[in-house]
């Protein structure tokens, strides 16, 4: 089986070394952070498979 790769990640900064400064900060701070609880993960999956509300006019 072959490995996935990990999506591109946006470009934030002209400068590569300040985007790349930036994305190591967002890794850093990801995973400083505890796992997420079962009921978290649920809570998340509703939000995305949620069907989408109309506003009324």
């Amino acid at each position: 089986m072959v490995p996935q790769r990990p999506p591109a990640r946006p470009v934030r900064f002209d400068d590569p070394a300040r985007n790349a400064a930036y994305w190591a900060r967002v890794d850093r701070i990801a995973d400083a952070a505890p796992p997420l609880t079962d009921d978290q993960r649920a809570i998340i999956r509703t939000a995305f498979h949620a069907p989408a509300t109309q506003e009324a006019a």
